[in-house]
């Protein structure tokens, strides 16, 4: 039997993926928590016409990752229930930084980035004029933080405004810190190679021409629907809560069984075996794989192997603040977008504000996500972090950039503690040398989740797949 722990979106797929392999003996699911879906989370209010989301709220639908992730969701039913946002729909087109005092509207096709559009001080264009005369780093380089490469590459404004903020969306993580392998390995990989971004882009598009194509990417029904229909994110009818609920409710009809609110306290290893004490109780199982966050599962391996938990427990992470407001008036937003992001240098709590009513049919109502915290938490709220203070701030930098002058009819507040692990510089390093202890000590045991290989619903989805295709290999 194989036990995994973690009913998070990854655990719930590592489960059904090992489901898909027809094992003998249905996997086991062991949750902390009163209910599945990690970090997903959707309060709906089905009377009201509205929802708010605690955790992410689309996915996008791009990539060999996003594939794999519309071909789950096409599997477990839910393809009819896909609600796509399309390229040229507002909340695609529209996309924003808060910088100088004002809301600037970020380029989003060719013309932007042939015009200075605030807060740049020049097109953008020339941004890849620096990259090709900057030269090759003065030594060889493993790894840099994304901030040192791309105000290397391509200056200092890149780096403060564009890359600084979307890493706020992305992992509330600080540039200066992130590992610019997180986000821009391959960039990297070319600059190191071939001594600019530019010129390997354009030497690696020369090697590609005439050469035969590889393996084309197989595509499901849905990922090609995506395709032709030109999505640019997508969530599903009711809230991403939808897929892990309609993924616990697949495993369990098919024998899986899910334990919630269960109190994990150690993992030994023995041989080819697991000793787990679960609620107090000794378990053995065959295989373990856990989909937790890395800082959780380095307590629970710390007495057998310390060494391994030292490196699990050096992954670090970040709180974060979601505060959900809604306001019973359709009409009060001035911006229609997707939102809008706070670079660092702007000095400010929150780490952006998303539009969902913008994005998605909230009948009569105005509904906002505020970010808060993330690598600056501590800075901003230290130990003040009550809900009445996190509200309290949510709403003032609404209506101080969104001009609206009025409390909320409802709201919620999420502290979400460490949430976001943060792929600081070293970090694959360090996860590759996690998963050589593992295999050189011949432990049975599989990680999938987000510390490890990203941090987004299609890298979390995806590791679970390979983790799962990797224990069928070593058994």
């Amino acid at each position: 039997m194989t036990a995994i722990l973690g009913a998070g979106i990854s655990g719930l797929s590592a489960g059904y993926y090992l489901l898909k392999k027809g094992l003998p003996s249905p996997a086991v699911i062991y949750e902390a928590s009163n209910r599945i879906g990690g970090w997903i989370r959707t309060d709906r209010f089905n009377e009201d016409g509205f929802v708010f989301e605690a955790g992410p709220r689309t996915i996008r639908p791009k990539g060999p990752a996003a594939s794999n992730t519309l071909e789950l969701i096409e599997e477990v039913g839910l393809a009819d229930e896909v609600y796509p946002i399309y390229s040229n729909h507002v909340a695609a087109r529209n996309r924003m930084i808060w910088a100088n005092g004002k809301l600037n509207m970020l380029p989003s096709d060719l013309s932007g980035v042939l015009k200075t559009v605030p807060p740049f001080t020049k097109p953008l264009f020339f941004a890849g004029f620096r990259d090709l005369f900057a030269g090759r780093s003065k030594v060889p380089l493993e790894d840099e933080s994304m901030y040192s490469f791309v105000e290397r590459r391509f200056g200092k404004e890149i780096a403060d405004y564009a890359v600084s903020a979307m890493l706020c969306g992305i992992c509330a993580g600080d540039a200066k810190q992130i590992s610019v392998k997180f986000l821009m390995k391959s960039l990297f990989e070319m600059e190191q190679k071939h001594g600019g971004v530019v010129k390997g882009m354009l030497k690696e598009a020369m090697n590609k021409k005439g050469k035969k194509n590889g393996e084309k990417e197989t595509m499901s029904g849905l990922a090609k629907r995506a395709k032709s229909e030109n999505w640019s994110i997508y969530s599903i009818h009711g809230g991403l809560q939808t897929l892990p609920d309609r993924l616990g409710t697949v495993l369990q009809k098919n024998g899986v069984t899910i334990e919630t609110d269960v109190k994990f306290e150690e993992i030994g290893f023995d041989g080819d075996k697991v000793q787990l004490r679960v609620d107090g109780q000794e378990r053995v199982v065959d295989h373990l794989i856990s989909s937790i966050p890395s800082y959780k599962l380095a307590k629970r391996v710390s007495r057998q192997h310390p060494e391994l938990s030292k490196e699990l427990a050096a992954i670090p992470y970040v709180d974060v603040a979601v505060i959900n407001l809604r306001y019973k008036r359709p009409d009060l937003q001035k911006h229609k977008g997707f939102g809008f992001l706070v670079p660092p240098i702007e000095n400010l709590p929150i780490l952006g504000v998303i539009f969902d009513s913008c994005c998605f049919d909230m009948d009569d109502n105005t509904v906002l996500t505020v970010m808060m915290g993330g690598a600056w938490f501590d800075k901003w709220f230290g130990k003040n972090h009550s809900d009445e203070h996190l509200l309290d701030v949510a709403v003032s930098y609404v209506n101080k950039i969104l001009d609206i002058h009025q409390n909320p009819d409802a709201y919620k507040v999420h502290l979400l503690r460490k949430c976001i692990p943060q792929y600081v510089v070293g970090h694959q390093k360090r996860v590759d040398g996690i998963r050589a202890y593992i295999r050189d000590h011949k432990l049975p045991l599989g990680l999938c989740g987000a510390s490890y290989d990203g941090v987004g619903v299609n890298d979390v989805i995806l590791s679970a797949r390979k983790c799962v295709d990797q224990h069928m290999i070593s058994k």
